[in-house]
């Protein structure tokens, strides 16, 4: 499994760096990963009861690992994932331009897969983390592919921002749960069944986070502007796989929090208000994109709604439709894709007599439709049959009769807008001439579909209709991924139920949606919505970025001794706070000294000190601050330590060096004094620091109770890290991260005085030479 992912990883990094002249041939290999992903997992996994487990140890001493788990679960996902990834890259390499931005999708579209294939084989919540937040990342660069497209990149900002807000609640969740369990494994929280506030509370962080990646009201407005993003993206990321990363999120708790009612009215509420809410939204669209990206967003709904309600029965046709919802959806959005490429359009007022000049796309695409409907007999009538048994026979009280009148009036919806965006598509309008607003109105065929868009379009809706006659294979096949989540989860499929009551419902349902959907006219008026989620976010956002405009104006003024001034005050009031708390300790036993030759040469560091406040010329202050250095190196010398010392006189004479270099490009003299911060307030906030850093140094000191570090470092720099220089191996071995931090420090300020000396010279140059006179100036006049 762990090979697998990295395989992901190679691949990509491979593609984006060594396939730029062979864009193709890129993407093969990444097919050829995505395949062999599939092969591998459904040879480990498909007909096995057994569940493998893996974990690499990431940080051993802090019980760090990335672990992962190959359930029946994780076997379906990880075949939804690897599948359609096949069948939309193959689909991609005649939709795309062979040049650079193909490289780059291909690329990034492998690094997802391998991002997506982690999170659905994670054995635990810190695992399914980590890709959690690869997968927003993917998503951001994917969504934004035309960089080049406003519109791109704001939906790529919008849809990061709020992934990444709600994978910050869910590592939140993650260490509550950590905290309050003991463990964030899945299989350990479902047999140990935590309770208390903590764990209520990291169940609410996590289902905020498990909202925001599947599109889930109040947050589901990310959704329908990621569609900006090329339509292999969104049949891929926005429809089969990332969107349903919350899903399986849900799916893996709700046997742990199902019975909580927090989560459970959370669920359904939101859940709820997502199908509706979409479908409705779905029904006053004209761009056949969007209409499938608002449709996509009331599905997700219905499967929050079966998967996260915690009752058994829903469970099993909550994995069943998320499957039938992938295959039909991915089909949906490539043959929107196809007639795009076809017409040069996508808009419903505008298309008409498709059936006619496209039958194959249109057979294809009325079979998706027709299952995203629940038509008899596709894939999608036997799931969404099996979730109104299941509501029907649940025992959630309220909450699930509340579910089950949503997902009902959502049905209703689902068949309107599939029935809507057939006939939009396909249909004959006969006068497109008075559609309002809609220069041009009839656009043709301009080229038929390729082979390679029609072949990977067709292959869905093929599996629609033969996972719908087979419906009853296919019900058995999914018992082993329901029952990886909850033991006690049964359910079947069939392509013929009987005459029940969930039959009648389902007969009603698209009777309704196929009249609401035929009534509601292609031209239809978009709707004017004064409060939205999307415009709440933007103008939450706006004004987030005017107020830290507004607040850098006032706090970053740009004068250095402001800076120092607030930072020292604010270091000194924080030492005073803790000092207060005892004045006293640490001062019965000081010494001022150890030996006259310390005094002296403490006396000789306030000598500099002091002349330094006093100094008017830069060169002497330099000067003067190097003495108080080379007086420090001194005492360490005095103390033993002729190696810091060493080290303490180059970096001052380094130091006094760099400092001359530069003061040679500014007055010799400093400027007056600022009328705000006379000396006197200057010289009190020095005094304050210097004395409240002693102090606090010395109470520290005289507070410590177990035994120095200093020791440990000495029992351990010779075998542990091979050096007896204990200074160095602290340096290099210990604390080896800190230096790499101070040297990338280091470095990242170099390059910046380095851009801002390149800066001033270029500023420099173009005064020079706009004061330069003409050639045509102060000439002859011969």
């Amino acid at each position: 499994m762990i090979v697998l992912v990295l395989l992901h990883a190679v691949v990509a990094v491979a593609v984006l760096t060594a396939a730029r002249a062979r864009p193709v041939a890129g993407a093969v290999l990444g097919c050829a990963v995505l395949g062999a992903t599939a092969v591998t997992v459904g040879v480990l996994g498909i007909g096995r009861s057994t569940v493998r487990h893996e974990a690499w140890a990431w940080v051993p001493d802090l019980g760090l690992q990335l672990a992962f788990r190959l359930d029946g679960f994780a076997v379906v996902m990880a075949l939804v994932v690897s599948v359609i990834g096949v069948l939309v890259l193959a689909y991609s390499i005649s939709y795309f331009d062979h040049d650079a931005t193909y490289v780059r999708f291909v690329g990034l579209f492998v690094a997802f897969a391998g991002a997506m294939t982690g999170l659905v084989m994670a054995a635990d919540l810190f695992t399914m983390f980590v890709f959690w937040e690869l997968t927003s990342v993917c998503s951001f660069l994917l969504i934004g592919l035309n960089d080049r497209s406003a519109a791109a990149r704001t939906a790529a900002l919008r849809a990061l921002l709020v992934t990444g807000a709600g994978g910050l609640c869910l590592l939140a969740g993650v260490v509550l749960l950590q905290v309050a369990a003991g463990t964030s494994d899945f299989a350990e929280l479902a047999s140990a069944a935590p309770v208390g506030s903590m764990v209520t509370t990291a169940a609410c962080l996590a289902l905020i986070g498990a909202f925001t990646k599947s599109a889930q009201f109040p947050f589901h407005f990310w959704l329908p502007g990621a569609m900006a993003a090329p339509t292999p993206v969104s049949a891929y990321l926005h429809s089969a796989t990332m969107v349903k990363a919350g899903i399986v999120l849900m799916a893996r708790l709700a046997p742990v929090f199902g019975d909580l009612d927090v989560w459970r009215w959370a669920v359904v509420v939101c859940g709820g208000t997502t199908m509706l809410l979409g479908g409705a939204r779905a029904m006053r669209q004209t761009d056949a994109k969007l209409l499938l990206a608002h449709s996509t967003v009331s599905q997700l709904g219905f499967l929050t709604l079966l998967v996260g309600l915690g009752v058994p029965g829903a469970t099993y046709a909550g994995v069943a439709h998320l499957v039938a919802h992938a295959v039909f959806k991915a089909g949906l959005f490539l043959g929107v894709g196809v007639v795009d490429h076809a017409t040069g359009t996508r808009d419903i007022r505008r298309l008409s007599g498709l059936a006619r000049e496209m039958p194959f796309v249109t057979v294809c695409m009325c079979a998706a439709a027709a299952s995203m409907a629940g038509l008899i007999p596709l894939f999608g009538f036997a799931t969404k049959e099996q979730a109104l048994v299941a509501l029907l026979d649940a025992d959630a009280g309220a909450a699930g009769t509340v579910a089950l009148v949503a997902v009902v009036v959502g049905a209703v919806l689902s068949a309107g807008y599939s029935v809507r965006l057939v006939r939009g598509l396909f249909g004959t309008k006969r006068d497109l001439a008075d559609i309002a607003d809609v220069e041009h109105a009839h656009v043709h065929v301009h080229h038929r579909p390729s082979v390679g868009l029609s072949v990977p379009m067709a292959s869905f809706a093929l599996v629609s209709l033969v996972a719908g006659l087979g419906a009853d294979t296919v019900g058995r096949w999914l018992q082993a991924p329901v029952v990886a989540l909850d033991a006690g989860a049964t359910g079947v499929l069939h392509l013929w139920p009987g005459l029940t009551t969930a039959f009648a419902i389902s007969l009603t349902v698209v009777a309704l949606g196929a009249v609401l959907g035929w009534r509601v006219p292609d031209a239809v008026a978009p709707t004017v919505v004064s409060v939205s989620g999307e415009r709440i976010f933007q103008r939450v956002f706006d004004g987030l970025l005017d107020g830290s405009k507004r607040l850098t104006v006032v706090t970053q003024s740009g004068s250095l001794v402001a800076y120092l001034g607030i930072v020292m005050a604010v270091l000194t009031a924080a030492l005073v706070a803790g000092i207060a708390k005892d004045p006293g300790a640490g001062f019965d036993d000081l010494r001022l000294a150890d030996s006259w030759v310390q005094a002296a040469i403490a006396a000789i560091a306030i000598v500099f000190a002091g002349a330094v406040v006093a100094a008017r010329d830069r060169f002497v202050s330099a000067l003067l601050i190097g003495g108080v250095g080379f007086a420090c190196a001194l005492l360490f010398a005095l103390y033993g330590a002729p190696d810091l010392a060493l080290t303490q006189i180059l970096v001052e004479t380094l130091t006094i060096v760099v400092f001359l270099l530069v003061l040679r490009q500014m007055p010799r003299r400093f400027a007056a004094d600022p009328v705000w911060a006379p000396k006197v307030v200057r010289l009190a906030i020095s005094v304050g620091v210097g004395c409240a850093v002693a102090a606090f140094a010395v109470m520290v000191s005289a507070a410590r109770r177990a035994p120095s570090v200093g020791g440990t470092y000495a029992e351990l720099s010779l075998p542990e890290a091979g050096g007896n220089n204990i200074v160095n191996v602290i340096l290099v071995d210990f604390r080896g991260v800190d230096t790499l931090g101070e040297i990338t420090v280091l470095a990242t300020a170099a390059l910046g005085v380095t851009n801002l000396v390149r800066m001033a010279r270029r500023a420099r140059a173009r005064a020079l030479e706009a004061a330069a006179p003409s050639p045509l100036e102060g000439g002859s006049d011969t």
